[in-house]
Order: structure tokens, then sequence, then C-alpha cells
């Protein structure tokens, strides 16, 4: 059964789905995995980046039906996996209104044996998709800047956590907390990264001490839809990602 990892923030602009990609390229390029990259969010930031086109399949209705075609994902000419999104998927509050609409997902993934790793990125709130994520994952990950609207947003999803952990999926691990866009000749990006790195410990999770570096690279690499590895290996970033995933390789096996 596939490993379902998350990437979540409700605040936009994290690098939520750069690290949503880094994490799936390294698992199947570097530790040969196959992985399956769901997007869950309607701006379509992850299906753009990985070229995947418009679908009649989608992670809409995977959370309508409840079912996963694993035939019907989208194979991308870089040899990458993934369910698109879709605009629609913005409407998904009008839509899921049935009992048990929490386990959507859950249901859909389970016992999916096509793939070894599920990595999903998620839209920039706190609704019922996130709600869906969170129910189906093994794993979370959450990428914050060190800045007060981070502290915040890290807060605020502590909460849903919490919630989801006591009512819908009590084995929810949150790997922890990665610092993206990081500068640390700041002063207040040092002050504020002790408080986050408080706030982590009332999560029962910690700060990877190993941040990303804000780095042109990740922008270019983004235009040109491609991951950060393929793009430039040596820039700041794609070492970055490299030793992080190496830490949360090591955390995901122990």
């Amino acid at each position: 059964m596939a490993k379902v990892i998350t990437i979540i923030n409700q605040k936009g602009g994290v690098g939520k789905t750069t690290t949503a990609q880094a994490i799936g390229v390294w698992i199947q390029v570097k530790k040969n995995k196959k992985v399956l990259f769901l997007d869950l969010d309607q701006q379509g930031n992850l299906t753009y980046a990985l070229e995947a086109g418009n679908s009649d399949y989608n992670t809409l209705e995977v959370l309508e039906t409840g079912k996963i075609r694993a035939d019907k994902a989208q194979l991308t000419t870089s040899g990458f996996s993934v369910i698109p999104s879709t605009p629609s998927l913005a409407n998904v509050d009008a839509v899921l209104t049935q009992t048990g609409k929490e386990y959507r997902l859950k249901e859909a993934l389970a016992g999916l044996t096509d793939y070894d790793f599920v990595v999903m990125d998620t839209p920039p709130s706190l609704n019922i998709i996130t709600i869906n994520a969170l129910t189906a994952s093994d794993y979370a990950v959450i990428p914050a800047q060190a800045d007060i609207f981070s502290l915040q947003g890290i807060t605020q999803l502590g909460q849903t956590i919490e919630t989801v952990k006591r009512y819908t999926n009590k084995d929810l691990k949150v790997l922890g907390i990665v610092l993206t866009k990081h500068n640390t000749r700041s002063i207040l990006s040092r002050d504020l990264q002790k408080v986050i790195t408080d706030t982590a410990m009332h999560l029962h999770t910690n700060v990877y001490t190993q941040y990303i570096r804000e780095a042109v690279a990740i922008r270019e690499a983004q235009a040109m839809k491609k991951d950060i590895f393929s793009y430039n290996s040596k820039s700041n970033a794609t070492q970055d990602y490299d030793a992080l995933m190496k830490q949360i390789w090591k955390d995901i096996n122990q």
C-alpha cells in the first residue's frame, strides 16, 4: 500500500508546490520508488509544473467518487505520474455534502498498489480538501517562512491537525516544518525561527535543521516547467532540497 505525504500550509506563497514537487521527484529518482502526484489545489500550480494537460479525470472526480483510477493518471514527458487539478475544485464544498465526506480521499487511496508513494499538494486554505488530505495521509510536511504571518498560519494549522488526529486520522505524523526562502542574515528571521521552533513543539514535531535558501533558480525552474534537481543541480536550493530529503527519508523509514 502506498505511503501518502501531504504538503500543507493554508498560507500561500511559502513554496508548497516547489516542495511537493521536490519531495516526489527525489523519492522517484534518488530512491527508485514509483510516485503518484495528486494536485488538490484549484490553482493547479503542481499540474502546471509537471506539464500535465487538461484531463477529464482529475482530483475532483477522485473526491466526488471516493475512487481512484490509477490507470487514468497522466504520465508526463519527464516520467512522472500525476492526477491533475481542475478549477472546479473551488466548488468542492458544495459538491461534498454527504456524511463521511472527510474520508473520500482516504477511501480512494486505500489499497493503491500501483505506486510506492503518493505526494499531494494542497490549497492555501483550511477546507474539506485539506481535511481529506490530512485524513488520508501517513505524513505531513509544513513549508513555512520565518515571518509573522507564517507563524499565525502554523498555529491555525496546528489546531486543524490536532482535530484530524482526534477524529479522523490518529496515526497522522507531522514530519516537520521546513523553512523556505530563508535568510539567516535577517535578525527578524532568526528571531522568528526560534518562535516557530517553540510552536512546532506544541504540534509534537520539529523544525528541520535544513532550510531552503532563497534562490532565483527556483523561479527559473518554475518558468521552464522543470523540477529544481533537473534544472540546476548545483544551485543553493537544489543542494538544500537534497539535504532536506535525506532528513525526511530517514524520518519516513524510522
